[in-house]
């Protein structure tokens, strides 16, 4: 899909051919106000589908809120590590609400969401700090919820929330 696409290409063309960084992608501002509108944006178009019924099996989704004050005191790793883990939890809810969904226009926003939410996944995967790479046993907090709409609401918070800070960390460092 292309604005999933987008995401991943716009990064794989702006990687230095020395080494995996997203400079351009964090560097440029625009970009992630772009991201926010989208999860914003497929927020909206859920609420315009018919009635989408409660989930049967309630997803698991990661609480995505923070403090500054933490948020600040941690590493670019143990940040991209943490984002990893809520994406992952993010992934599979998408993916299990959608089995789900009868509704089309329902389904429609869910995959949308689904490829957005892997493709920073599989954006975050490509590079790291320290030695070693993301283990997918991650344990992040989580909470079930039957309700379509957390799905989208905790996407746009951990878009909004820790991708849009993270950005802005790593923008400190790579955009000299």
């Amino acid at each position: 899909s292309p604005p999933g696409l987008l995401l991943l290409t716009s990064f794989l063309l702006h990687v230095k051919e020395d080494r995996a960084s997203p400079t351009r992608l964090v560097c440029d501002n625009r970009l992630i106000q772009k991201y926010i509108v989208e999860a914003k944006d497929m927020e909206k178009r859920l609420g315009q589908c018919q009635a989408v019924p409660a989930l049967k099996c309630p997803a698991v989704l990661p609480l995505v809120d923070f403090t500054f004050q933490q948020w600040k005191s941690k590493s670019n790793e143990t940040k991209r590590r943490e984002i990893l883990c809520d994406l992952a939890l993010l992934v599979g809810a998408a993916a299990g609400a959608r089995g789900q969904v009868s509704d089309e226009c329902g389904a429609r926003q869910l995959s949308q969401l689904y490829r957005h939410a892997n493709s920073f996944f599989l954006l975050l995967q490509t590079f790291s700090w320290e030695a070693g790479h993301w283990e997918p046993g991650c344990s992040p907090h989580s909470m079930e919820q039957s309700h379509v709409t957390s799905i989208f609401l905790t996407y746009r918070q951990l878009v909004q929330g820790k991708l849009r800070f993270f950005f802005y960390d790593l923008a400190k460092v790579l955009c000299k």
